[in-house]
Formats: structure tokens, C-alpha cells, sequence
């Protein structure tokens, strides 16, 4: 899967995962709620992040870790994990995003908007490292088979060389006729 697919799925998988716990019934999950608010803050927030520039993404990122560490409270790390989490930005870091994410899955509280989406992005960020890392290996096994093919050609050439010359003396050592 390249990049652009990824990125063109993890938003709307966002929002369907979104809209699938807003329909369940979550408790502390009510209609229009503030952190409802907040994660479709931040879905918008990752696709006008998405559009912009290498250097924009810089600074948005500077400008967000900075707030993070500043405040440390979940919106931040799920922004700052969003951005990370973006496939072709500038400052995509992929197992960042998911060790920011780490404490908002482990937590054991009740699930919220925030939370799901933090479980989601984590869900989707573990498997795209998963992917990557089958992408490695067939990689390594591609590389391994043209280095075995490469030795393979050479030994044939070599074949062929010994052929020749066996040929060759083959003919030189027959009666010539007049």
C-alpha cells in the first residue's frame, strides 16, 4: 500500500470509527459533547495538516510539541501524535506517534471519543509498521534471489567459456584435410 492510500484511508477510517461509537451509545459519549468536538477538531486539524507545505508541517509540528510539553494533556499528545502519524509529511515519524499514543491505549478508563480515536491511530499505526516490516523482508529475500541469479550467470558464463575452449582444442587437434 503506498503512501497516498494510506493517507487517503486513515482519515475516513478515523471518522467511520468515530461515528460507529457515537452510534453505540458510549457512556460519557453524549450528543455534541466537548471532546466529540475536540476529535473532529482534530480530524480536520489532520487533514489541513495533510495539505500543507514541508516547511508549514515544520512549524505546525514545532509549534505542537511545543504545546505538548507545555501542557501534556491528552488533545496535545493526540495532535502532536497525528501529525506524526501523517504518511508523506515532513515530520512523519511513525513509531513516535505510536509510543505518544501508548498511554491513551493502556489507560483502563472509560472509553471516550479521544480514546477511540487514540485506539484507532494506534491500531492503524501497529500495522502499518507491520507492513513496513514485510515490505523489509521481501526486500532482503528480492536482493538475496539477484545476488543467487547474478552467481548463477556467472557460473554459466564460465560454463560457456570452458565449452568454447574445449571446442577449440577440439578443432585444433583434428587432421586438417587439403
Amino acid at each position: 500500500m503506498n503512501q497516498k492510500t494510506v493517507r487517503n484511508a486513515l482519515l475516513p477510517a478515523m471518522v467511520l470509527m468515530l461515528s460507529a461509537c457515537a452510534g453505540l451509545g458510549i457512556p460519557g459519549l453524549p450528543g455534541g459533547g466537548s471532546e466529540e468536538h475536540q476529535v473532529i477538531q482534530l480530524i480536520d486539524y489532520a487533514h489541513r495538516f495533510a495539505a500543507m507545505t514541508a516547511e508549514q508541517q515544520r512549524r505546525e509540528y514545532g509549534a505542537s510539541a511545543q504545546a505538548f510539553a507545555r501542557d501534556g494533556d491528552a488533545l496535545g499528545r493526540m495532535r502532536l501524535a497525528l501529525l506524526l502519524a501523517s504518511p508523506g509529511a515532513s515530520v512523519h515519524d511513525t513509531p513516535r506517534a505510536a509510543s505518544l499514543l501508548e498511554p491513551m491505549v493502556a489507560s483502563n478508563k472509560a472509553v471516550g471519543p479521544l480514546a477511540a480515536l487514540a485506539k484507532v491511530l494506534h491500531a492503524l499505526l501497529n500495522e502499518r509498521a507491520s507492513e513496513q516490516k514485510h515490505i523489509s523482508q521481501l526486500r532482503e529475500q528480492l536482493e538475496a534471489r539477484k545476488e543467487g541469479e547474478r552467481a548463477l550467470r556467472e557460473q554459466l558464463e564460465a560454463l560457456k567459456s570452458i565449452e568454447r575452449t574445449i571446442l577449440q582444442r577440439g578443432q585444433e587437434s583434428q587432421p586438417r584435410r587439403k
